[in-house]
């Protein structure tokens, strides 16, 4: 898709403050460019989808050495965990075909 093809919209505020990183994302995707972990972080329900964001919140985000990213996600309820667990590889190639290339390396499921 590209740019010319998106209508860009710069007319829309938030009546919160942000942070710079989800200023960025927003103005980043209306340009058509991809952020990193801030974009992650921020469309999380439309990147792995609802079934899996319903049950999930995304704690932490680390780059390893080999440039692959350590996921930390907690389950809403602890009742949620094994739920959790069976979507692991789901979840895996969601962010990695967002992301558009294998950059999860593990996904790790905190109590």
């Amino acid at each position: 898709m590209s740019n010319q093809d998106k209508k860009v919209n710069f007319v829309i505020r938030k009546s919160r403050p942000q942070t710079l990183a989800s200023s960025f994302g927003g103005l980043l995707d209306m340009l058509g460019v991809r952020a990193s972990d801030a974009d992650l972080s921020e469309n999380w329900a439309n990147v792995v989808g609802n079934k899996i964001a319903n049950i999930s919140k995304l704690v932490a985000i680390k780059k390893a050495r080999d440039n692959k990213l350590n996921i930390v996600l907690r389950p809403v309820s602890p009742a949620f965990a094994l739920e959790l667990s069976y979507q692991v590889d789901d979840c895996r190639k969601k962010i990695n075909s967002y992301y558009g290339y294998d950059a999860v390396g593990k996904i790790t499921i905190r109590k």
